[in-house]
């Protein structure tokens, strides 16, 4: 039933919900863009006291220890020194479940990383898939609605999953992946994370870098069949974060292999994919994933509520030589995250122990507010100021971008080999015919459960798009389940 047109909360019309405000073409998003801001502080406040998303999780702390000597791409002082270890803190989760979900089900995972440098706190927030369903912020509060409970029926309903899904063939990629043999982990020491966006890295001499996280499981990729997923969902809802527990505390701790991909800035404009858009890999082909580092986990929280729930992250946590890309997803990841945290376990959610810089000290001019501890006792709350309060270094963390055009809501540039299907075509090319048997059926399954013909058909036209096998394929097995 049509309602007229898509407003603001104050009433005024929405000009275009499928792109975000930036600075030309490229550039980054606009903090003038205050229908994305709404949208995103809405959003972060519609469920309370358990995260909007990723709130079933479990965590450990452990250490990151460089290997290989990366001083040529960033000045990061804890990426400075090969053999330098830095403690950290991982949080795994699911995404769509609530607090009290299974572990065991087919959703992506979270990896969100904190890492207690000497410069700061780093935080790096990812998952364990490559990639992501939207490409812009401006359009993750729908997603997240069509994953979440109806508004009516107070269950998730495959009519919105599908229905989104089929109006936005962005989204094909990923979804690919989470349809695939790695769609449900065996638990979180078997399944690789990723940092997903496009970072900056640069250098003591300025020098600007491109770069793609890559955390790859030393104890091999393990996954669960969907039979063996709803069996092991209904006898133990628990099972990842007990198999994470049990591990460390045996002594078996688990560790990453990691890895960047680096791309030279000048080589951005012309890749053949857009280098910032979320829902793309770089073929490593391209740029070859180079080994940098270690990660273990050899250390269990000892209070979940403390330690795992009342941890915060935000990809807006940045150190000296480390930055954001023009990738609009991440742009809004930098507002969104820090204020679902302010709301969620209030503005001072980083005094807390597991928040807490650990190499160094916070120093800010910031009081007051719920959990204030204190700390500045009687110092001064402003700057500049002559009472030896902390002052600006005068040097920014990342450099920064040359920006053009006019402001807008712009669909960020196409590149030569962009489109929705390519990589999604790709992934299923490079699948043994096993795998591919099995993500037709993963995919059939899901996608014959919508009520509405139409629905299904443009589900599959997106597949059919990707691949002319997979559409093919996919067709019949829906079709057979439909009319059976």
């Amino acid at each position: 039933m049509t309602q007229g047109p898509l407003t603001t909360e104050a009433g005024a019309p929405v000009a275009d919900n499928q792109n975000s405000e930036t600075a030309g073409a490229g550039g980054p998003v606009l903090l003038q863009d205050q229908s994305l801001l709404e949208k995103l502080a809405h959003f972060n406040r519609e469920r309370i006291p358990e995260r909007v998303v990723h709130a079933r999780g479990a965590g450990a702390y452990g250490t990151f220890t460089l290997t290989r000597d990366v001083s040529r791409w960033t000045r990061a002082a804890f990426l400075s020194e090969v053999g330098k270890q830095t403690e950290a803190f991982l949080r795994f989760s699911t995404v769509a479940g609530s607090l009290g979900a299974p572990d065991a089900v087919r959703d992506p995972r979270g990896f969100a990383l904190k890492f207690y440098t000497e410069e700061g706190n780093y935080d790096l927030v990812g998952n364990n898939t490559p990639v992501f369903f939207v490409k812009d912020a401006v359009k993750f509060p729908d997603f997240i609605h069509t994953q979440k409970r109806d508004p009516y029926t107070g269950s998730q309903e495959a009519d919105n999953v599908w229905d989104f899904w089929g109006l936005s063939p962005e989204s094909t990629h990923q979804v690919t992946w989470l349809f695939g043999d790695r769609g449900i982990p065996a638990g979180y020491r078997h399944m690789n994370g990723y940092g997903s966006h496009t970072y900056q890295w640069n250098n003591e001499a300025g020098e600007v870098f491109w770069v793609k996280y890559h955390f790859k499981t030393d104890q091999g990729i393990e996954n669960l069949t969907t039979e063996e997923a709803e069996a092991l969902a209904g006898r133990d809802p628990d099972s990842h974060q007990r198999d994470l527990r049990e591990a460390i505390e045996r002594g078996e701790y688990p560790s990453w292999t990691v890895q960047v991909q680096i791309m030279p800035a000048a080589e951005a404009a012309g890749y053949r994919f857009n280098p910032f858009d979320l829902t793309k890999v770089w073929p490593h082909g391209d740029y070859p994933p180079i080994e940098i580092g270690r990660l273990e986990l050899n250390r269990n929280p000892q209070n979940i509520f403390a330690e795992v729930e009342q941890s915060v992250f935000s990809p807006a946590h940045f150190v000296p030589g480390i930055g954001p890309s023009p990738d609009k997803m991440l742009q809004g990841r930098l507002f969104a995250y820090g204020d679902a945290h302010r709301y969620r376990v209030g503005v001072n959610a980083d005094h807390l122990p597991v928040n807490r810089p650990r190499a160094t000290e916070a120093h800010t001019h910031s009081r007051d507010g719920f959990l204030y501890d204190g700390r500045h006792r009687g110092a001064k709350n402003y700057e500049p100021n002559s009472f030896g309060g902390p002052q600006q270094t005068g040097r920014p963390l990342w450099q920064p971008l040359p920006v053009g055009g006019a402001t807008g809501d712009h669909e960020a540039p196409r590149h030569a080999e962009d489109d929705d299907f390519v990589q999604a075509g790709d992934l299923y090319r490079l699948m043994p015919e096993d795998a591919r048997q099995r993500l037709i059926d993963n995919l059939a399954g899901s996608i014959a459960g919508v009520s509405r013909e139409d629905i299904a058909e443009r589900a599959v036209h997106n597949f059919r798009r990707a691949d002319g096998d997979l559409g093919k394929r996919l067709e019949a097995a829906v079709r057979a389940l439909r009319e059976g």
